[in-house]
């Protein structure tokens, strides 16, 4: 059992991650929904995107989303068509899937499964660089570029000496236990972008430094690092930001509370302290 702040963020980190056998798991059952769609449609291109190939997915698996990106041939695109090329992907994932849920959204078709679900993210080479993805709902095409966001994710992470990746995760896993008010991506970008010339001395400092930063940040615009789609927090209701700053500037208190307890040599109070911050994901003391 950890009776120090460093086993104790380690033993954090270790909680945060799925499993090696789900690793398998996931990697077989892309596989095969990739070759699912593949079948049915002409298929240019596939790849796994989203946060389990940024490495920043959080378990438990069984409340994530894998994401799969198909680009398909432009034959499949019609101006003001997207729901029509998403209900061409779940058609062709219908003829291989008969027992799953299989239902559509605004920008991609799940499929249900027993132990996680899938998003397969239909899109369409872009002139210029990246892609065009199909938004139903506002009745336009998105432009995006998930293999970008993989390079710059990446990138920073090694200029953090690969500690980036696992506090992006830590605050997710925050985000999580506490009422889930930012989208991943968007909560990733604003911790990236807190970071960017930052130098993480431990996860715990790291942390905090991020709260405090966020709880302003939240109001302010955070654009797709790839150069695509503006702000990824517009869509956040103000009451949602509101709340949300809320609990970051909780968060930040906690955390310097537990700095403060630490300094003093109150270890077992430090981790109560942090386990407010993280929930169950951070271990008890001894």
């Amino acid at each position: 059992m950890p009776t120090t702040i460093k086993q104790g963020f380690e033993k954090l980190r270790q909680n945060l991650e799925i499993t090696g056998l789900q690793e398998q798991t996931v990697s077989t059952r892309q596989t095969n929904v990739r070759e699912a769609v593949e079948k049915e449609l002409t298929v240019l291109d596939s790849f796994l995107t989203g946060s389990y190939r940024r490495r920043t997915m959080v378990a438990p698996l069984g409340e994530a989303d894998v994401d799969i990106f198909v680009v398909l041939s432009s034959k499949y695109f019609e101006q003001g068509g997207q729901a029509s090329v998403l209900d061409k992907v779940k058609q062709a994932l219908k003829k291989t899937y008969k027992t799953p849920d299989i239902s559509r959204n605004g920008q991609a078709v799940t499929i249900l499964f027993r132990d996680f679900k899938v998003d397969v993210v239909p899109g369409f080479n872009r002139e210029g660089g990246g892609f065009l993805i199909p938004d139903s709902i506002g009745k336009r095409w998105i432009s995006t570029d998930p293999k970008k966001h993989v390079e710059l994710w990446t990138a920073s992470n090694k200029a953090h000496d690969g500690n980036l990746v696992p506090l992006i995760k830590m605050i997710k896993g925050w985000n999580k236990t506490h009422s889930a008010l930012f989208s991943s991506f968007h909560l990733e970008c604003m911790v990236r972008e807190i970071l960017t010339n930052v130098t993480i001395s431990n996860f715990w400092s790291g942390a905090r430094y991020v709260f405090q930063h966020a709880k302003d940040k939240v109001y302010v615009p955070v654009y797709d690092p790839a150069g695509y789609g503006g702000d990824v927090g517009a869509s956040m209701p103000l009451m949602d930001k509101q709340a949300a700053a809320v609990g970051l500037n909780a968060a930040c208190n906690l955390a310097l509370e537990a700095e403060q307890l630490e300094s003093i040599g109150r270890t077992a109070d430090a981790f109560e302290k942090w386990r407010k911050v993280f929930s169950d994901y951070f271990p008890a003391y001894g």
